[in-house]
């Protein structure tokens, strides 16, 4: 069994996937994961984590052509790689296994926590 994804590589693949016209950069990356999640996240964390999830052969880099609003500088664009397309799917589905039938119990649980 290949090693599970973590929060953050979730994250991050599920932004690549948005993004996936083009536009998956760095940025965008870290914007579209605070807007779908509320998360703020350091740009180093999703360097790192990008540069991890390449060498573990799940997204491919390459670089733009340079951008008049970036001042002639170009930017390193990434895709998803058939194996981060697999690895998503497996943890999305590990997700959805382990949570079947106690989201209830999981409200529930926490009503009573808060005292509600």
């Amino acid at each position: 069994m290949s090693k599970a994804l973590g929060e953050l590589e979730q994250s991050i693949l599920f932004a690549v996937l948005e993004l996936e016209s083009g536009e998956a950069y760095g940025v965008t990356i870290r914007e579209a994961i605070q807007r779908r999640t509320g998360r703020s996240v350091s740009s180093g964390a999703v360097y790192t984590g990008l540069d991890r999830l390449r060498d573990q052969g799940l997204v491919t880099s390459w670089m733009g052509e340079p951008t008049a609003e970036r001042g002639g500088r170009r930017k390193r664009l990434y895709r998803l790689q058939p194996a981060g397309l697999e690895a998503l799917d497996r943890s999305v589905r590990m997700f959805r296994s382990m949570s079947e039938g106690l989201i209830g119990r999981l409200d529930t649980r926490l009503r009573e926590a808060r005292g509600e």
